[in-house]
């Protein structure tokens, strides 16, 4: 059942792919992420036009030139060839067993933000990004087939938390097979966590 919102987003807002033109006439969009905010201004076009993802962004109705907030989306899968025993196990456990493979395919959230007008407790607009999301590659619109939401999120508790809040597990239930899996040094940070999001 979808939540109630006190600000739906689908109501208060129009889902547009970000191009040069929306850019040029919304105002400037900021998450208070300075990394985000360039990749929103300044990379995300060339982004696509290399074809490595796509932006979309949700402008106001009210005022289209506010971005409410953005999120970048490549095309991923999971390598089960590549995973350890019990990263595999953990994952496999939500595959029937005929239908266990080498890759399973995914949808990679690359980028998400929502403005800093619009990052009150009230609006939960990165939840009501999450859910659409979901509902845009399970639904009858899916183009092709897929199974897990993949992102690569920051290793903070604040935005794992956000993650876990949402639905979404660690890929590498330790993170010692994480940093194993990507040849991190033990005594390094690990900077990233790899979550997924079981879309069935």
């Amino acid at each position: 059942m979808m939540e109630d919102f006190s600000f739906p987003l689908a109501e208060k807002c129009v889902m547009i792919k970000l191009d040069s033109d929306v850019l040029s006439h919304c105002a400037k969009f900021s998450c208070g992420d300075e990394d985000l905010d360039d990749f929103f201004a300044h990379d995300s076009i060339a982004y696509e036009k290399d074809l490595m993802g796509k932006t979309y962004c949700w402008v106001l109705k009210k005022d289209d030139t506010k971005i409410v907030g953005m999120i970048t989306l490549a095309n991923a899968g999971i390598q089960t060839t590549h995973l350890k025993n019990n990263s595999k196990r953990h994952l496999n456990k939500t595959i029937a067993y005929p239908k266990r493979g080498r890759t399973y395919p995914a949808v990679l959230i690359g980028r998400l933000g929502v403005n800093t007008d619009f990052q009150s407790s009230q609006f939960r607009i990165g939840a009501q990004i999450m859910d659409f999301i979901k509902s845009w590659f399970d639904g009858v619109d899916n183009k092709t087939g897929c199974r897990f939401l993949l992102v690569d999120a920051v290793n903070s508790d604040h935005t794992l938390n956000f993650y876990f809040r949402n639905g979404f597990k660690p890929l590498f239930p330790r993170p010692e097979d994480e940093k194993d899996f990507y040849g991190i040094a033990a005594d390094e940070e690990l900077r990233t966590r790899m979550l997924f999001f079981d879309l069935l």
